[in-house]
């Protein structure tokens, strides 16, 4: 049995409305007047029109004026050419596409040097209007509350406006409608996001691709999920061209020409610690793909200039494609003391580094700094010589 969208009922500006076309006389059949309300993402019965012309719902609510009706008799329909989706009752379902389409046109935009944080505030806009929509058609309220004189009432901002939630709470939500993956993906952006607000980031494009490329894959999946497939954007958003190709050395040169700030680099190690393999190799956190050089004998395939290879594949063996979890990288003690001094920290000793970790608790597990690893060994990860590095002063000093 299929069970039916909730969201379906009129809002309280299209009540108004339905009052005043009521009132008007023009339309005398309930069904003509259902024509100006329902739309693809949301079917109307007529009975609502019936409870509305005899009073028995909606008694509270105004009609709008007779100019304000002509108004929107003049203007409809307002839809969007590509969807079909109406301009005011799925404001935030266009929002939602539109700015995921604008943060793949900015990062693909030329000459452009912070394209990945621009991505990454525009692609937080878009999964907060997306799932707002949800919220919405789902009844769900998604305004934010207090308690004031025993009751629950709306927060507003200065202004007036009110406060609704932010993706953080979205995502926090019971019935989100988000799997972990993607969930996992989001919260990496938007930590990311918190870390690089007013501050100056370099390049981080290469170290944060894969995540980038997994917030497209993902926001397209769930819009079609959540809403159907013709709200997708493939065709909006084709495959992307570019004019040059890099050998691995070249690769290996910009990497250390854009390295990573040290701040940005300590919050990808301490995320990831707290993620499971499962988690971390999850195609919905990071997407990756292995591509082949191809040479087609039939012309179709030969167009192809992408091809996912899929693990254990025909080609997968053929090529000896091995996709296998990669143990972090440890450092004992007296290495993370080598590699200070080798950079210039020539009076950080053994005795500086116990006494940092002391100080700053980072054998605790939960922060994700380092492992006991066999015996009764601590070893290190990158993420802590990262913050080993943040936390001394300056070059020749002890921290």
């Amino acid at each position: 049995m299929t069970v039916r969208k909730r969201g379906n009922k009129l809002e309280r500006w299209e009540i108004a409305f339905v009052k005043a076309m009521v009132a008007d006389g023009r339309w005398p059949n309930d069904q003509d007047i259902l024509a100006y309300f329902t739309r693809p993402t949301r079917s109307i019965n007529h009975r609502a029109i019936a409870e509305i012309r005899t009073g028995t719902k909606h008694a509270a609510v105004k009609p709008s004026s007779q100019s304000e009706l002509e108004e929107f008799l003049s203007s409809w329909p307002e839809i969007d050419a590509e969807t079909g989706l109406s301009l005011r009752g799925d404001e935030l379902l266009i929002k939602a596409r539109e700015a995921m389409i604008a943060a793949v046109h900015t990062f693909n935009g030329a000459g452009l040097i912070f394209r990945s944080e621009l991505f990454i505030v525009t692609a937080v806009i878009a999964w907060t209007y997306l799932l707002h929509a949800w919220f919405k058609r789902e009844g769900i309220d998604y305004r934010h509350t207090k308690n004031q004189n025993g009751q629950r009432v709306v927060e507003k901002t200065p202004s007036g406006a009110e406060k609704y939630w932010e993706l953080g709470q979205c995502l926090r939500h019971g019935r989100c409608p988000i799997k972990q993956g993607v969930r996992d993906n989001l919260d990496f952006l938007l930590e990311l996001r918190h870390e690089i607000e007013h501050r100056s980031t370099n390049r981080i494009d290469d170290a944060i691709s894969a995540k980038l490329q997994a917030c497209c894959i993902n926001f397209n999946d769930a819009i079609k999920h959540l809403f159907g497939a013709q709200y997708a954007l493939e065709r909006r958003l084709p495959i992307a061209l570019q004019f040059v190709t890099f050998c691995p050395d070249q690769r290996a040169i910009l990497k250390r020409a854009g390295g990573l700030p040290r701040n940005v680099e300590s919050m990808m190690g301490e995320f990831e610690a707290h993620l499971s393999p499962e988690q971390i190799a999850d195609p919905r956190y990071a997407f990756r793909v292995f591509m082949v050089h191809k040479m087609a004998n039939r012309f179709p395939s030969a167009d192809m200039a992408v091809e996912i290879v899929e693990p254990g594949s025909d080609v997968a063996e053929k090529f000896n494609i091995a996709l296998k979890e990669v143990e972090k990288k440890k450092y004992l003690p007296s290495e993370i003391v080598a590699q200070m001094k080798s950079e210039g920290w020539r009076r950080f000793t053994m005795d500086s580094h116990t006494k940092l970790w002391k100080k700053l608790d980072a054998k605790n597990v939960s922060k994700g700094y380092g492992v006991l690893a066999v015996g009764k060994t601590w070893c290190w990860y990158e993420n802590w010589l990262s913050r080993v590095r943040d936390r001394v002063p300056g070059r020749g000093v002890a921290g």
